[in-house]
Parts: C-alpha cells; structure tokens; sequence
C-alpha cells in the first residue's frame, strides 16, 4: 500500500481507503472485511451513515481488533437518524447527540476529521462558517481535540473552492471522475447524474481551478463517488458510451492534483481485494486514458489528464508533474510559491526538453507535449 499525506493535517493515508456507506453486514461480517482492509494496509475510514447498527458494527469491529488508532476515520457532523431514517441537519439539538453517538459507538473519544456533512449550496456554507452554533460546535470541539482536524464533505467545485480557501477547512471529502470532472457546478447532486450534452469536452474550468487551489493552500482530498454511482462501469450508463474499471476509475482520482485517497465501498472481503489490486495493478490495466481517448463521446482531446503515456522521455523528464504544476500555475496570476518549490525539486525540468515530440506520439489526447514545456519554462524559469 502506498500512503500520501493528507494536505497540510500531518496524517499519512492509504491511497484506498474505506467508504463505510455499504458495510450493513453483522459485527463478525464487518470485522472480517475490517481484517482484510487493515492487513492490505488501509488505513482511513469515512463513517457518514447515521444508521446506530452500522456505527455500531464498524466500531464494535475495530474495538475487538484493537485497532482504532492504527484508523484515519472521517465522522460527520449533520448526519442523524431521527424516526429511523437519515436526515441532514443544522439544528443542534440533532447534530450534538448524533456525534455523541458516533464516538460512542465507535468506542472512541475523537475523530481524526470532524466533517462538516454535505454542504452543497454556496449560502449554506456562508451561513454555517458566519459564526453559526453549528460552526462553534466544531470549534469547540476542535480546541478540545475531539475533533483533531475539520473537513468538509461537498459534490459543488462552488462549495469546494470556498471551503479550501477557508484556513479552518483542513481537507474536503470531494467527488472526483472524469465523468463529473465535466461538469460545471450545481447545487443539486440530482445534476451529476443526468443527461450529458454531447458538447461537453474537458474538465471543467471551475474544477481545475478547485484542485489548483487546493494543491496551493495545501488543503487534502478524499474522495467519494469515484465510479460515479457505478455508471462508469457499465458501458450502457457511462456519459462516454464505454466502461470503465474500478481500477481505471481509481487511478484517474489519485491523479488528480491535492488527492491524497479515494473512498472505495466495501461490504465483503473480496471488494477490498479488488480495490487494494490497484496497489500492484500493470500500466495497461490503470490506463484510463486510451478508454477516453477511444470513446464515442465527451473525450478529453487536446487535455493533458496526467495518464503518463507520454513516458519514457529520453531525457528523464516526469512529463505527467510537469503539466500537473504548469496547469496549476497557469490558473493562477502569480505563479504559488508551493508549486514553484514542488517543481524546481523535480530532478528534471521542462529546461531539459529537446521538442523531439516523441511523447506526441504516444498521448491518446494530441496534446502538444513540447509546446506545454516551453510554456513551462517561460513560467517557472527553468
């Protein structure tokens, strides 16, 4: 398992981790798939679901394995269960005993991150972080380190833009694919799953800024909805009109500039096996890129998506993290200092390239390698 650091938090996490929304198996089903994740090396947990059986079942597992503090997890605040079902909320007298029950339940006394749960509408947030009693239940709880870090979980790059220009948002729970990476932003999740205009080619503009952003203030992704609900995984629902794997889709989501996991839904050992393959899988079965590339809709031409296709460069150049921080300096009118240090320690630059364009020949999208060097010298100085 390789492991990535989560923003600026500190906290080293497995590059899978645990999306515990599907885990409503007994306590002995839940450990036995807790076992399987814990030996592969995962090593973060999301626990939104207020349902008291599976908060109980996942806590009383990690209880009995000892393992609580070898686990990253990710408890929400807002998520309650009233009158036996799920219900989203603000109101304290709800949201207090909720994430009381969760500690409980989980035999615990903090949470690693302490998510504010799905905010979706821009004045939402606004509301929440102006000094709201939600916003100083998180704050207290954060100065009494019940709360060790605060997140944000959100499907809005609107939401997610204010949130990692926010110094009190340490990390955002976040949808990444290639199918949402589309899409311009929406404050209602019933948007992501729709109809696709077949005009739409590329990443959004207000995503790309979003990941550049949070890459520059250091704030961490996890990330939910990695296979986009399962439509990239059958050719009949996929926006593209192709399938893609689950190691495809995984690979595209750690590729993405300030991510650091990807939330994957187990409910049986063998789902985690599955996911964890991703640690060990070969170039051609990560290669989401030729798929895209190929599909009979919405390709990503002209785009560089990090793939590394390109490679071997004749002169050692990482080709994929040279784009990546070009792209993320160029949304900027500065160059950031962060990625200006992150780039000047590569052990190449783009100073290194030679225009032989033998990389352009290998990028399923026609992006034009060399030129982008160029322009990443111009921007960097070397």
């Amino acid at each position: 398992m390789r492991y990535r650091q989560l923003g600026s938090t500190g906290l080293s996490v497995s590059e899978i981790g645990f999306g515990g929304e599907w885990m409503d198996k007994t306590v002995e089903e839940t450990r036995a798939v807790l076992e399987r994740a814990d030996a592969a090396g995962v090593n973060i947990l999301d626990c939104w679901m207020p349902d008291p059986t599976r908060r109980s079942n996942l806590g009383d597992a990690l209880a009995q394995m000892g393992a609580r503090d070898r686990w990253v997890i990710q408890g929400h605040l807002g998520s309650t269960w009233q009158d036996g079902q799920y219900v989203r909320t603000r109101e304290m007298e709800h949201v207090r005993p909720a994430f009381e029950d969760l500690l409980a339940r989980f035999h615990t006394d903090y949470m690693d991150l302490g998510m504010i749960h799905y905010v979706d509408r821009v004045d939402e947030f606004r509301q929440i972080m102006d000094g709201s009693p939600f916003i100083r239940y998180v704050r207290e709880l954060r100065d009494a380190g019940t709360v060790r870090h605060v997140g944000l979980s959100t499907h809005n790059p609107d939401v997610a833009r204010l949130a990692v220009e926010d110094p009190e948002i340490e990390m955002i729970l976040f949808s990444v694919n290639p199918a949402f990476d589309m899409l311009p932003a929406s404050e209602d999740i019933d948007d992501l799953f729709g109809e696709y205009d077949a005009s739409l080619e590329g990443i959004d503009p207000q995503r790309a800024a979003l990941y550049a952003e949070a890459e520059r203030t250091g704030t961490g992704i996890t990330v939910m909805k990695g296979y986009a609900g399962g439509r990239l995984l059958d050719a009949a629902t996929s926006p593209f009109g192709v399938a893609l794997t689950p190691i495809q889709c995984i690979h595209y989501a750690l590729t993405r500039p300030a991510v650091a996991s990807i939330m994957v839904g187990f409910s049986e050992p063998g789902h985690v096996d599955g996911a964890v393959a991703y640690e060990t899988a070969d170039e051609g079965e990560i290669d989401y890129a030729s798929v895209l590339a190929g599909a009979p809709a919405h390709a990503y031409f002209g785009e560089c998506t990090y793939c590394g296709h390109c490679a071997p460069c004749p002169r050692g150049i990482d080709i994929p993290t040279v784009n990546k921080f070009h792209d993320l300096a160029a949304l900027h009118d500065e160059v950031p200092d962060s990625v200006r240090e992150h780039y000047r320690a590569l052990e190449v630059t783009a100073e290194a390239c030679i225009a032989c364009r033998a990389c352009e020949a290998r990028c399923p999208f026609g992006v034009k390698v060399a030129d982008k060097m160029a322009r990443a010298v111009e921007l960097f100085g070397c």
